[in-house]
């Protein structure tokens, strides 16, 4: 019976094809929005976690000042030294690297071209802080940090602005007013979840910087690498504890310094695009309703049409559950091959769109199912009155139907 219902309702379509597919549009843009927006929903969630990372592996940024906001502190607050570093890596536990730095925008020559990057003075920590390797080259030696030799390591937007594809390694240039020999290239990392180039920039022994470049010995930002398993609040806290008792902060004021918690940072912005992602979903999900909407319009127009044919098949025997059965499959029907479009289109619209925005197609089969069934269950919902009011038909009030 039911094999005989689908036939009829695939008869029915065919038909009608342009009406059908009319009905049919609106489960299918519903079902492609839903899809397309989870899609890209879960390719920028991946993206703003793949950026995070590459700032560091549970990484600790600590700078001078209270923070103001997202964009940065104030810095009024007296700068960090070589004490406080030494401090942090003896007396707080589970912390595998420690990197101090300082930085100013600087402008780097090479023959008669220049560049204006940001000029960096650190230590080999940065490299494990930051989960930092070297395309080409070495890092400094013990002697060139000590010392403060001006030696130098550039990003990979610095290398290509000068040599291309070239290695420098060995070539001498200037940054700023000192003459630096080139020891190595960093890999790229691209651009950072805040839209910043992270490549664009020349590191220096951190001597070199306080000596040649500042003029003090002021370090400007502590970066600390906790051990795989620990915990970062920990860390933060206990660091904070320190750092205060340093600075001999009374426990009435406020830290002159924050400590910014990458774990946590990418934590709230995905969860933050999860929550739009699911929204923008539910928003889309609204179009499926419409398109039930216009299924349960059409199976009404479709039982006035039929109304003779009704009558007929209830005169000749058939019961009013065969009838509901038949007008309802033909209501799923086209519901559910909605769904399959829809699906069709939201992969296609969702491949097309990943590359434009630069995040990565992450194909979410639960969601693509549960959108198929969705759309199933719309027909049956939305194909149940029409399908009742055909069982219900008077047949001899039927057959008089002109």
């Amino acid at each position: 019976m039911v094999w005989n219902s689908l036939l009829l309702a695939l008869r029915e379509i065919r038909r009608n094809v342009m009406r059908s597919l009319l009905t049919m549009l609106g489960i299918v843009i519903g079902v492609a929005a839903v899809i397309a927006m989870v899609t890209i929903g879960g390719g920028a969630t991946a993206q703003v976690s793949a950026d995070i990372e590459k700032l560091g592996s549970n990484l600790l940024v600590i700078r001078i000042g209270q923070h103001r906001g997202p964009g940065g502190s104030s810095a009024s607050a007296s700068p960090f030294d070589a004490k406080d570093v030494q401090a942090i890596s003896r007396q707080i536990p589970n912390i595998s690297a420690i990197a101090p730095s300082a930085s100013s925008s600087g402008t780097v020559i090479f023959g008669n071209q220049n560049w204006s990057t940001t000029v960096t003075g650190t230590d080999n920590g940065y490299f494990k802080v930051r989960d930092w390797s070297l395309e080409t080259g070495r890092q400094f030696t013990e002697n060139e940090l000590r010392s403060g030799k001006a030696v130098c390591i550039l990003g990979a937007t610095v290398r290509k602005k000068f040599f291309g594809t070239q290695d420098p390694t060995g070539s001498k240039m200037r940054i700023e007013k000192i003459p630096c020999q080139v020891i190595g290239v960093l890999a790229s990392k691209g651009q950072s979840g805040f839209g910043t180039d992270q490549d664009d920039l020349a590191l220096i022994p951190l001597r070199t910087f306080q000596r040649r470049i500042a003029g003090n010995q002021d370090i400007g930002i502590i970066q600390v690498s906790v051990e795989k398993g620990a915990s970062t609040e920990k860390a933060a806290g206990d660091i904070a504890g320190l750092l205060r008792e340093r600075r001999r902060i009374p426990a009435t004021q406020e830290d002159d310094f924050h400590i910014a918690d990458m774990k946590e940072i990418a934590e709230t912005l995905t969860g933050t695009t999860r929550v739009l992602t699911a929204l923008l979903g539910a928003v889309a999900a609204v179009s499926l309703l419409v398109g039930g909407i216009g299924i349960m319009n059409i199976m009404l127009v479709s039982v006035t049409e039929r109304t003779r044919e009704i009558g007929i098949r209830l005169a000749v025997g058939a019961l009013e559950r065969e009838v509901l059965l038949q007008f309802l499959i033909e209501a799923v029907v086209l519901s559910s091959i909605g769904g399959v479009m829809g699906i069709a289109l939201a992969l296609s619209a969702s491949a097309f769109l990943v590359r434009i925005l630069q995040v990565p197609f992450i194909l979410n089969t639960g969601i693509i199912a549960l959108s198929f069934v969705f759309s199933a269950a719309v027909g049956v919902v939305f194909g149940y009155l029409p399908a009742r009011q055909a069982a219900r038909l008077d047949p001899i009030e039927a057959l008089r139907h002109e």
